[in-house]
């Protein structure tokens, strides 16, 4: 199913919009897609999900240009680089890796799930509704501030973000949500886990659209112009809303959420 321009532009202003928020912009993009434009396919709202993620991608990118070029200066120099940018690096790679094969066999279940059912919009919003509640409750449980820094990175760091962020694949898991409250957990301070875990949706971002998306994505003026969407509400949020995630717990936000759309089930 083609998108209109209009429904291209909306996906694009939640993905925005969402993409900061540890509630799930993918699971606010399937809600709207399934519920409004009628797409049910779960492998297509993943995949349509995962495109509008480009917008948010160069958003970040710019964003943290600083950062990114600082790893790019690693790989091409590695053995001459720091201790802390070799660690950063070793951690971006990583759990690239791991996310990758984590998201790889979560979507190949579901995409054998969703084959051997007819899904509905209800459907897919309480399976949506029941993996926000389970974001929500991992948002509470972070309640200290944490003293590690990027250069106390090790390898269990790595593999726990991995398979965390490999985990989001699932529609309602928050990506950001999941990694930042795992990098909390692991004591790390919050503008050191805002910061890691934005960073490193980058990589897995471009490979997941390589992967699943490449063959079938056709850059149409009205995708772009979704895309572009999502790239100047993610630009214009993103400094906003990092500052207002360091005072706010979203936490019970997002479970207030979960249990008014599970409600919404019954009329």
């Amino acid at each position: 199913m083609e998108l209109s321009l209009l429904q291209q532009i909306i996906l694009g202003i939640i993905q925005g919009i969402t993409e900061w928020l540890p509630i799930s912009s993918s699971a606010f993009i399937s809600l709207a897609a399934s519920n409004w434009f009628n797409l049910t396919s779960v492998d297509a709202l993943i995949k349509t999900a995962l495109f509008f993620h480009l917008g948010t991608f160069f958003a970040a990118l710019i964003y943290f240009w600083s950062e990114v070029k600082n790893l790019f200066k690693t790989l091409v120099h590695y053995k001459s680089s720091t201790a802390e940018s070799k660690k950063i690096f070793n951690f971006i790679f990583l759990s690239t890796l791991i996310s990758g094969l984590v998201g790889i066999i979560i979507l190949q279940i579901l995409t054998l799930f969703s084959n051997s059912m007819e899904l509905t919009g209800k459907t897919i919003t309480f399976a949506i509704a029941i993996l926000l509640l389970i974001t929500g409750i991992i948002q509470l449980k972070p309640k200290k501030k944490g003293l590690r820094k990027e250069k106390n990175l090790n390898y269990k760091d790595s593999i726990l973000l991995g398979f965390a962020q490999g985990f989001a694949t699932l529609p309602g898991l928050s990506r950001s949500g999941i990694t930042i409250s795992s990098l909390l957990l692991r004591k790390f301070d919050d503008t050191s886990s805002l910061r890691l875990s934005f960073i490193m949706s980058l990589p897995i971002i471009i490979l997941g659209n390589i992967l699943l998306n490449v063959t079938e994505t056709t850059f149409t003026l009205t995708s772009l112009i979704g895309l572009l969407a999502a790239f100047v509400f993610g630009y214009l949020t993103i400094h906003a809303l990092m500052k207002l995630s360091k005072k706010i717990n979203f936490g019970w936000f997002v479970i207030v959420f979960a249990i008014l759309m599970g409600i919404s089930l019954l009329f």
